[in-house]
């Protein structure tokens, strides 16, 4: 492991509190990958100057959190790190890049498909009519995170399998000369089947968060009805509350 760690014994924030956010924040920025061994408890202690008790109760608190585990006879181990999103009309691919999640696209499908009902009213287009369908895996360090599938007009975007798994989609929109204005989204959950659990590499039956949202252009035309999943063990969404008066 080389992360190195600061402590300040003058600080009136605990030390177990203080290497575990850093411990915390080397998982998220993916300074500490997957897998990675911290050692035991003993060599930690040793390392940093600090007492075993408080490098145990800094272990313990991401063991909670679900980003490190302990095995027998191997030790801790860095299991992964939780991607939190905030509720804004970006892009799944920018944020996780912007994050240090080193974000990559494996492309399932693109197709022209018939639009059913509900696809139809997001995009405000008949039904039956052909429309553009993306299928999408977005992995953060080699981990699936979320299946993306997004419908669109035909004729809006003509990108090929390896632009979309190079780079986001909605700076493909934009490069394509689409200005996203606003969208409506719901959030929701659900429970994976046998083929989304395969896809997120996630037990048949585990939560999953559920994402559909329709995206509007600056002239208020539907230009992208997505319907997503996210792995809940790995992925939250963070909304800024207003106080209103």
């Amino acid at each position: 492991m080389d992360v190195k760690f600061s402590i300040d014994r003058s600080s009136p924030v605990p030390l177990y509190y203080q290497l575990s956010q850093q411990l915390e924040a080397a998982i998220a920025q993916g300074r500490l990958l997957p897998g990675t061994l911290l050692g035991n408890e003993m060599e930690l202690a040793g390392s940093l100057g600090l007492s075993r008790p408080t490098v145990r109760q800094a272990l313990q608190g991401l063991v909670d959190k679900g980003l490190l585990v302990r095995r027998r006879g191997v030790g801790t181990q860095v299991v992964h790190s939780q991607v939190k999103r905030p509720l804004e009309l970006t892009s799944l691919y920018d944020d996780l890049e912007a994050a240090g999640q080193r974000p990559t696209t494996r492309v399932l499908g693109l197709a022209r498909v018939r639009a059913t009902a509900g696809v139809a009213a997001a995009l405000a287009v008949a039904e039956g009519s052909e429309v553009q369908r993306l299928d999408r895996l977005r992995l953060t360090h080699g981990e699936p995170l979320a299946h993306l599938r997004n419908y669109l007009p035909p004729g809006l975007l003509d990108a090929t399998e390896e632009e979309l798994e190079t780079t986001g989609f909605y700076r493909l929109l934009r490069a394509g000369g689409t200005a996203l204005h606003s969208a409506h989204q719901s959030i929701g959950a659900t429970s994976a089947s046998a083929e989304e659990a395969g896809l997120l590499a996630e037990p048949v039956g585990a939560p999953l968060l559920s994402m559909q949202r329709t995206a509007f252009d600056e002239r208020g035309r539907a230009v992208e009805f997505g319907t997503h999943l996210y792995r809940a063990s790995r992925y939250t969404f963070e909304l800024h509350l207003l106080v209103r008066s």
